[in-house]
C-alpha cells in the first residue's frame, strides 16, 4: 500500500486534500532534501477530513519552491481515500491513527503500512515527529506528547503553551515514533478554522529550521493528564438537546466545556426514564471505570469528580467512531531546570 517518493511531486502543491487520491495510489511516503540531517518527519491526513495538516504543508513547500529546506523532511501523506469522500475513515477501514506498532487491533494491510513507515524512518534517522490533525468540535490548539521528558515539551511548546500528556489509545503515530525521536501530535482546532493553516505551518517552519531540540522542559507550559476515555454504547441510542425519541440526550452546549475545569455534579446528560443508558469510560489502564467518573442522579448523568474534559463535539458520527471526549486532570510539569 505504502507508496514512496524521492523529491516532492510539486503538482500536489496546487491540490486541495480531497483530489489528492487523484494523484496517490495510497498513502505515500515522500522525502523532501534538505541542508540538515536527519530529517523531520511529518504526517498529515490520518485522518481524512482533517485537513488542516496537508494545508500547513503547502505553505511550507510554497514558500521553499525555489529554495532548499533547512532540514531534510519526510512526509506521510495517510488517508487519501477517506480524505477524497471528506470523511475521518470509510466504512470497513481501521482508524489511520489507531494502526501504527503497538495497537491492539488485529493485524491488517493498514497495520503492515504502518509498520513499514516506523521501519522507514527507523533506519533513515529522525530528528522529530509531528503529527498534525483537527477537533471536530470546539477546543483551543494544543500540543499532546507521550513523554514528559524535555525534548518533548520543547517541541510542544513551540505550538502552544497548552500540552496534554497521554499513554492510551494505543496504536497512535506518536506513541510510536516517540521510541525513535522527540514526537508530537497537535491539535489545531476545527478543520478551516481561521489562523489553523498558518498556526500548523509556523509549527513546521520552526522546526525545520532548528539545529537541535533543547533538554530543559520549557518555562509557563499548561500540562493536563489524560485520565478517561469516555465512550456511548454502541446499543445506545443518543441525540443532543430534547425533543428525540433516543435513550440518552446530551447537553446541546457541551462542547463549551472543553479545557474547563468542571464541578462534581456538572451535568452531561438525561436519560430516558426507565432506561439503563449509561456511558462507558476506559482508564489508563484499559478498565472500565464509569462509576468512578459517572454517577446517575434521577434522569441526569452527572460528573461524580471535578474533571477537565476535551476532544467534546457535538458531532454523532465522530462520537461513534472514537470517543465522546477524553477526562483531564492538571499536573505540574516535571521537575528539570526550565529552559531558558
Amino acid at each position: 500500500m505504502l507508496q514512496i517518493y524521492e523529491g516532492f511531486p510539486e503538482r500536489l502543491l496546487d491540490l486541495e486534500a480531497a483530489r489528492l487520491k487523484a494523484e496517490l495510489a495510497g498513502p505515500s511516503l515522500i522525502e523532501v532534501p534538505g541542508r540538515r540531517e536527519p530529517p523531520l518527519f511529518v504526517s498529515v491526513l490520518l485522518h481524512g477530513n482533517e485537513t488542516t495538516g496537508w494545508e500547513a504543508v503547502q505553505r511550507v513547500l510554497s514558500a521553499y519552491r525555489s529554495k532548499t529546506l533547512p532540514r531534510s523532511l519526510l512526509l506521510l501523506i495517510g488517508n487519501v481515500d477517506a480524505a477524497a469522500a471528506r470523511v475521518r475513515r470509510l466504512p470497513g477501514q481501521p482508524d489511520f491513527n489507531r494502526i501504527w506498532p503497538g495497537t491492539s487491533l488485529e493485524d491488517g494491510p493498514e497495520q503492515r503500512m504502518a509498520a513499514e513507515v516506523v521501519a522507514r524512518v527507523r533506519s533513515r534517522g529522525c530528528f522529530a515527529s509531528i503529527d498534525i490533525h483537527n477537533n471536530t468540535g470546539v477546543n483551543p490548539h494544543y500540543g499532546c506528547v507521550n513523554r514528559l521528558e524535555g525534548p518533548y515539551l520543547q517541541l510542544a511548546a513551540l505550538f502552544s503553551r497548552t500540552v496534554v500528556y497521554f499513554t492510551r489509545p494505543h496504536g497512535v503515530q506518536s506513541l510510536a515514533m516517540a521510541n525513535i525521536a522527540p514526537a508530537i501530535t497537535v491539535e489545531c482546532g476545527q478543520p478551516g478554522s481561521p489562523g489553523a493553516a498558518e498556526h500548523a505551518a509556523e509549527l513546521l517552519a520552526s522546526a525545520l529550521q532548528l539545529s537541535r531540540l533543547p533538554q530543559g522542559v520549557p518555562a509557563g507550559v499548561s500540562i493536563y493528564h489524560t485520565v478517561a476515555a469516555v465512550r456511548i454504547p454502541r446499543s445506545v441510542s443518543f441525540s443532543f438537546g430534547a425533543g428525540e425519541a433516543v435513550e440518552m440526550q446530551l447537553m446541546d452546549d457541551l462542547e463549551r466545556c472543553n479545557f474547563r475545569e468542571l464541578p462534581a455534579g456538572t451535568r452531561f446528560a438525561r436519560v430516558r426514564p426507565g432506561s439503563g443508558a449509561f456511558f462507558s469510560v476506559e482508564d489508563n489502564e484499559g478498565r472500565e471505570s464509569a462509576a468512578e467518573y459517572f454517577l446517575r442522579e434521577g434522569d441526569e448523568i452527572q460528573l461524580r469528580q471535578p474533571a477537565t474534559p476535551a476532544m467534546l463535539a457535538c458531532n454523532e458520527e465522530a462520537i461513534r467512531q472514537d470517543v465522546l471526549c477524553y477526562l483531564m486532570e492538571r499536573i505540574a510539569p516535571p521537575e528539570q531546570a526550565a529552559a531558558s
